[in-house]
């Protein structure tokens, strides 16, 4: 009988899959490609990068910020106490402000506001007179072209310094605008014109103080550049002000500095210069007054301030002198160092004693062994004054530091039992 067979045709017998290799075709194919996994994992930890970078720039912006208005609340109530300070007497002096804002020139903006504030509250600057005398003045055009002319004999280098600046014209005040706006489009030309032009005007200010400090001319005229070279630096033409007007404050100042660092010995602080001034003036009016020199208790009541204060004041004040300043008449060659006690010198009496303390060393030492009496001398220094190291000794007798130290000990002992040792005990 034939077999029977239920294939149909044209179609093909399929095999059962197993579960497990059903569940692995559905997890592929919901899965994505590695690549696309692994741009996803960069792009996520790409964007939580900036954000921390944003975040740390924020954390950055705030301090800043923070830093900023601390700086600002600073200066303000700096301003405020310097606002007082000059309503007590009518009037602030330019030390006064660079006491207050000993940076002031890094930021004229606020300079500026300082100036706009003191006009509010109807107080003037004035310049410290000891240091600027007949220089708080404005200057004059017919000043500045005699800047060049100076009375006395001045060194070479100065007379043709003031010829060659002579030749530079004046700038009128339409000029000083255009070289600012071409300084500030970075034109170098243009800077060098417009300081060039304006160097009869440091002159001008420095011929002022010659006879008022120990600097020379030059010295003045080379500190009034500096100023000029700041003031073409920070000028701003838009806020409508004469470029020799905004030069002038900033020349005086950088003399009035070197004035308070250079012109002493020992350098004091510009705003103490001030207080010294004031110092002086009350002295001179209380001894005009008294018709004696006025005490330290007088003169700080006339300064209200504390004792001690005026004290430190007078103690600064003193102008150093030379130990080498002639003391007497000409003929006479005595320097001020020949009448001052060297306290590190023995005096004649010291002298004497150690010489005859010396003597009766020897005569006791005379009693020990040879090589135990040349050990105490180059240990004590007794015959040259120079002492000399247990390791140094023990060289010269080719021995240990120890042997000398040993010697050393005993002949001590020695000396300590000897007879005459008592008359050591008066020394």
């Amino acid at each position: 009988m034939p077999k029977v067979t239920h294939k149909k045709k044209g179609k093909k017998i399929l095999k059962k899959k197993s579960p497990k290799k059903v569940i692995s075709k559905r997890r592929l194919k919901k899965a994505k490609p590695a690549k696309k996994v692994v741009k996803r994992v960069k792009k996520v930890t790409k964007k939580k990068i900036v954000k921390k970078k944003l975040s740390v720039k924020t954390k950055k912006t705030k301090a800043t910020i923070k830093r900023t208005k601390r700086s600002a609340t600073k200066n303000d109530e700096q301003l405020a106490a310097l606002i007082v300070r000059g309503q007590e007497k009518g009037f602030v002096t330019d030390l006064e402000i660079l006491e207050y804002f000993p940076n002031i020139e890094e930021n004229t903006d606020f300079l500026e506001k300082i100036y706009e504030e003191l006009e509010q509250n109807s107080l003037k600057v004035i310049e410290v007179e000891t240091l600027l005398g007949e220089g708080a003045g404005e200057i004059t055009e017919k000043e500045l072209k005699e800047a060049t002319s100076i009375k006395g004999a001045l060194p070479d280098n100065v007379q043709m310094y003031l010829r060659e600046i002579g030749k530079t014209p004046l700038l009128k005040s339409q000029e000083e605008k255009e070289l600012a706006k071409r300084i500030l489009k970075g034109d170098e030309a243009a800077r060098q014109q417009l300081i060039k032009a304006n160097l009869r005007l440091v002159v001008s200010i420095a011929k002022r103080y010659v006879n008022r400090s120990p600097l020379s001319i030059s010295d003045l005229i080379q500190e009034g550049n500096i100023g000029l070279f700041k003031a073409v630096e920070k000028f701003d033409y838009t806020k409508g002000f004469k470029f020799s007007t905004y030069a002038t404050w900033w020349i005086r100042q950088a003399i009035t500095r070197a004035l308070a660092d250079q012109s002493r010995t020992i350098r004091i602080p510009v705003h103490m210069v001030e207080t010294i001034s004031k110092f002086t003036q009350a002295k001179r009016k209380l001894a005009q007054q008294l018709g004696r020199e006025p005490m330290v208790e007088e003169i700080a009541l006339e300064m209200d301030l504390p004792v001690d204060k005026v004290r430190n004041i007078q103690k600064i004040s003193q102008e150093v002198v030379s130990l080498e300043s002639p003391i007497g008449d000409d003929d006479d060659k005595s320097t001020l160092a020949d009448f001052i006690q060297d306290e590190k010198s023995l005096t004649p009496t010291q002298l004497t004693s150690q010489e005859l303390l010396k003597d009766q060393i020897r005569d006791i030492i005379q009693d020990l062994t040879e090589r135990e009496r040349k050990i105490l001398e180059m240990r004590f220094g007794l015959e040259d004054g120079v002492t000399h190291t247990l390791e140094e000794v023990g060289k010269v007798f080719n021995v240990t530091r120890e042997r000398i130290r040993q010697i050393e000990a005993k002949a001590l002992e020695k000396i300590r039992l000897h007879d005459e040792a008592k008359r050591l005990v008066d020394y």
